[in-house]
């Protein structure tokens, strides 16, 4: 007997390429399953004014709310979400069924003269809306000016062009999914920029009592992801993290160990540090990290 499963999605271009990814992961997976994608219109998609960083509004409230909802109603079986858009826990009555695979978790930069970011003139305006990659880029050039940038990839790349911008910073694993890699001017390194926690990674949510589904979204979750994941979004926990916090951090798996590199902005330094332990204490090992570099900030 055939099942059928509804995916809720933001309407996004790269919302529902993940959505769409995340189709392909489950009729790959099981046999006799139809999947349906169904789109949601957030208020953070209606509004593409107001700078919610600013205005300190959480993602959650802007984009993931609506979705969840529909979700808790049963008009959808499960959502997917960016996972770094996602609160520390979820909302009574849903849980994370899967994680898959990770993207490749690097910030990139595309300019419009092609040119790396070294290379761009003094004056030189970029582009972005997030707090770690503008004290990031402030770090490497300090003689560059650093404007706010809203809206999804596309329009993002659209304001590139036409407006008074040489250079744009975006997540690199968006690019990727949307098929436009090739546009990347420059894929930063982790130690020139430090990702944002769970970046590139995605969230299958779906509700706690519903087995089929959950049973599905084993099929394509993907165990030292979790592993990865769980760390990182600790170590986010303990500093408050959102796009708001200047804050990055990632962590890779080499056998039995896991590597953890946290970084902190505070007045105009940057505090980061490592640490290597068991990759089943990643949570533990994320907390030690980050109050180790609370330390740096306090001593």
């Amino acid at each position: 007997m055939q099942k059928k499963i509804i995916i809720g999605t933001r309407a996004s271009i790269l919302a529902v390429a993940q959505a769409e990814l995340t189709k392909k992961m489950l009729l790959d997976s099981c046999d006799n399953l139809e999947v349906e994608i169904k789109k949601i219109i957030t208020s953070g998609d209606k509004d593409q004014r107001t700078n919610w960083n600013k205005d300190n509004k959480s993602l959650k409230d802007m984009f993931v709310k609506e979705i969840e909802r529909a979700l808790l109603d049963g008009d959808i079986h499960l959502a997917v979400h960016s996972m770094k858009d996602m609160p520390a826990i979820s909302p009574k009555g849903l849980t994370i069924g899967a994680i898959p695979m990770r993207e490749d978790n690097r910030d990139i930069m595309i300019t419009n003269s092609g040119v790396t970011l070294d290379e761009l003139p003094q004056g030189s305006i970029i582009g972005t809306s997030s707090l770690r990659r503008v004290e990031s880029i402030r770090s490497l050039r300090p003689d560059l000016v650093i404007e706010p940038i809203r809206g999804n990839i596309h329009t993002r790349i659209e304001k590139l062009k036409n407006e008074n911008f040489d250079g744009i910073v975006l997540a690199y694993a968006g690019l990727k999914r949307v098929g436009l890699k090739d546009l990347a001017t420059e894929i930063f390194d982790f130690k020139r920029i430090m990702p944002a926690p769970a970046q590139g990674a995605l969230c299958i949510q779906c509700r706690e009592g519903d087995k089929f589904t959950l049973d599905l979204l084993d099929k394509i979750n993907h165990k030292e992801t979790n592993l990865i994941i769980g760390a990182e979004r600790e170590f986010s926990k303990i500093f408050g993290g959102g796009c708001t916090t200047p804050m990055g951090c990632y962590a890779v798996i080499d056998g039995d160990s896991i590597k953890i590199h946290g970084m902190y902005f505070h007045g105009d330094k940057i505090y980061k540090d490592e640490i290597t332990g068991d990759k089943n204490n990643g949570k533990e090992l994320a907390v030690k990290l980050a109050k180790i570099i609370r330390g740096q900030i306090d001593g």
